[in-house]
């Protein structure tokens, strides 16, 4: 029931839950203590609604924001609380008296102050606000940006303004409990000093040295660094928050570029959830904005989603553009009638070209590149189930897309008979379960599954771990694992200042990378991923969740894989392990195979997951095995050949596309030559007009 009501209310935890609770009982109850009169009560129930407010606001709870669409928001929920001690003083005899009038007129300035306040945050956060946002460009020596405000004053400012109240308020109850109107008037003058001075403190940061340059000016800065920089190769990318991986997913692809790369972001929420790179990033929200930046060395552009604001860089001519997309598989969005506004699709290998031929969505044979996929680069082929280690099952769905389709992910149908068959093994394994990020935001049924299957592994692992036929080396776990305090630590140190503030002017001006840094910090992470491994035992089966250890690292960690219709399937077979694949539409084998490329070499489970012992029994024995060869040949066909590397293809494609770029400009240039030195009269298709026929045609 109580998670039911998490579900409903879309609060994170059922400490949320309670503390949201008692914020709403709180209020009738804070009326029914002004009415009786009870001080105890009203200052008890008001502590409880001012602590879990409180508390809602820092765990950034979606009620808050809920209560302000109905009309229960901050101000107003402050405001009641206000009017009823109010009341509570009425009701006490002491409307006749100083500190009453005092109490009201207090609130009412201090509602004065709210005002200025609140346009002062509003002037303060627009003006820092910039219309270029970068990373790794050297802006700050351009033009001048000044240090943010303190985040003690800009950071849940509305709500510490509102709390200043609490001193008044506490010393109105004061004086209620002991007739001395002493501490009321104390208390309304410090909340009343409190308002003024943050007040004052806030206005000098909406005017002169301590604001960033205007927007023509950042720009102007912006678009003479492109010039010196000349950037030659593009990632352009739009999208939402939970998109961002998309784009991180190519970000040591384009550090390993042989041209001059440069990422082009169009949202601020994908700039603050960009992994560290060494690749010089600009974030342009405008689309008139990005219109105007220097843009005239770029060759080629990269584009790793479909989506609208693409159009903004889609219409300069003088540059290439290439689909790279952000995973290969065979749901309809790898063959997205879209794709033919690019002048070239690039895939990773044979199956892509044949998918968009047997789709007929008009992209054409000789638009379509094969360049491999760079990113699979630290997948590592399998060797057998090393001695003395139990197998380990990796069991990756894809979340239930956005419609109803019974095939878009096993987790409905079919999810927990396979968790429960690998669990009930008869000779054991282990199991890793890495749910896709976006599971359950569409469809509270594939939350449901995807928590029911949650709680069946830390069940079984619970009692393996009580299990005597499986010990582990306590010694080693526990250095393991104070390794990874140790890393966890220095990578905290080592995230820096850099966006600390949360304001994007100083972020911009900070935000050169530190080459040494950045180094250290992908070394530590590869050592923060070997320790994560043997900080818990290799029979102990794990619910894996957000972004660390990597889908790649769990490959890494497994000997064979359950999974959908998705790009890790794809991805799993650079590994050469044996896989599984759902077949949860019911399609029967040989037809699911037909519509679906990357399962051809994979054991088909249907919703029973009946067929599980042939995946197992592959695993365990070379010789049961029997779908090596077709893995190996499914390997080229999807992903390319080995040689020469993957990365080493892109390289050329960018290179040859570059230059067919080149090609086509000197063109125009030479045409425009040719058109400027004929005469203006010279119009093709059109003969030359007499003068007496032009002098008759001005006339008419």
């Amino acid at each position: 029931m109580i998670s039911t009501a998490i579900r409903v209310a879309r609060v994170g935890s059922a400490a949320e839950l309670a503390a949201a609770a008692l914020m709403m009982l709180g209020f009738p109850v804070l009326m029914l203590a002004a009415l009786l009169p009870s001080v105890g009560a009203f200052a008890a129930a008001a502590a409880v609604t001012y602590l879990a407010d409180h508390y809602l606001h820092r765990r950034g709870s979606y009620l808050i924001n809920r209560l302000g669409k109905v009309r229960a928001g901050l101000s107003i929920r402050f405001l009641i609380r206000q009017l009823l001690l109010i009341l509570l003083l009425a009701r006490l005899s002491l409307s006749s008296d100083l500190v009453f009038y005092t109490a009201v007129g207090c609130f009412l300035a201090f509602y004065g102050f709210q005002a200025p306040h609140g346009a002062l945050v509003t002037l303060i956060h627009n003006r820092r606000r910039m219309p270029v946002a970068t990373r790794n460009v050297d802006l700050a020596s351009r033009i001048r940006i000044p240090d943010a405000p303190p985040r003690l004053l800009l950071d849940r400012a509305g709500e510490k303004m509102l709390h200043l109240d609490l001193v008044a308020v506490v010393g109105l109850l004061v004086t209620a409990v002991t007739d001395k109107a002493v501490y009321g008037l104390t208390g309304v003058a410090v909340t009343l000093v409190l308002a003024f001075l943050y007040v004052a403190a806030l206005a000098p940061y909406v005017r002169g040295r301590r604001i960033p340059p205007n927007a023509a000016t950042v720009l102007k800065a912006a678009s003479g660094w492109l010039r010196e920089y000349r950037p030659e190769t593009v990632l352009y990318f739009s999208g939402s928050k939970d998109s961002a991986y998309q784009v991180n997913m190519w970000l040591e692809t384009m550090e390993r570029l042989e041209s001059r790369p440069l990422i082009i972001l169009r949202e601020h929420v994908i700039l603050e959830n960009l992994l560290p790179t060494t690749v010089p990033v600009i974030c342009v929200p405008g689309g008139v904005h990005l219109m105007n930046l220097d843009l005239s060395t770029v060759r080629v552009t990269l584009y790793a989603a479909n989506v609208g604001k693409n159009i903004h860089m889609l219409r300069v001519p003088t540059m290439k553009h290439v689909f790279i997309g952000h995973g290969d598989s065979d749901k309809i969005a790898s063959v997205n009638p879209f794709s033919k506004v690019y002048d070239e699709v690039w895939t990773a290998g044979r199956a892509g070209r044949d998918r968009y031929a047997l789709a007929d969505v008009g992209v054409r044979d000789d638009d379509i590149v094969e360049v491999g996929r760079p990113q699979l680069a630290p997948i590592q082929p399998w060797r057998g189930v090393p001695e003395g280690r139990i197998p380990t099952v990796l069991y990756a769905p894809t979340w239930e897309g956005w419609d109803d389709n019974p095939g878009n992910t096993s987790l409905l149908l079919a999810g927990e008979n396979i968790v429960k068959k690998l669990l009930a093994a008869d000779r054991p394994v282990r199991v890793l379960y890495k749910p896709h990020p976006f599971t359950g935001t569409r469809s509270p049924k594939a939350g449901a599954a995807h928590r029911r299957i949650t709680a069946l592994i830390e069940k079984a692992a619970a009692e393996r771990a009580a299990d005597p036929r499986f010990t582990a080396d306590a010694a080693a776990q526990a250095e393991a694992k104070a390794e990874l305090a140790r890393i966890e630590a220095r990578l905290t140190e080592l995230s820096g200042p850099v966006g600390d503030s949360g304001d994007e002017a100083e972020a911009t001006r900070d935000g050169l990378v530190d080459v040494a840094r950045h180094e250290e910090v992908a070394r530590l992470r590869a050592e923060w991923n070997d320790a994560y491994w043997r900080s818990f035992g290799s029979w102990q089966h794990r619910v894996i969740t957000g972004s660390e250890p990597r889908l790649y690292d769990c490959f890494n960690a497994s000997d064979a894989m359950v999974s959908d219709i998705s790009s890790v399937v794809s991805d799993f077979i650079a590994s050469g392990k044996p896989y599984a694949v759902t077949d949860s539409a019911e399609l029967g084998a040989e037809e699911f195979k037909r519509q679906n490329t990357a399962v051809r070499a994979a054991v088909i489970l249907s919703n029973s997951a009946r067929e599980l012992d042939e995946l197992l029994a592959a695993v365990r024995d070379p010789e049961a095995d029997t779908l090596t060869a077709e893995r190996q040949e499914l390997k080229r066909y999807l992903l390319g050949p080995d040689e020469p590397t993957s990365i080493e293809q892109f390289n050329a494609a960018v290179s040859d596309l570059a230059q067919k770029a080149e090609a086509r400009n000197h063109g125009q240039e030479s045409g425009a030559r040719v058109s400027a030195a004929e005469p203006a009269s010279a119009l093709p298709g059109q003969r030359a007009t007499p003068a007496d026929e032009t002098t008759d045609v001005v006339k008419g």
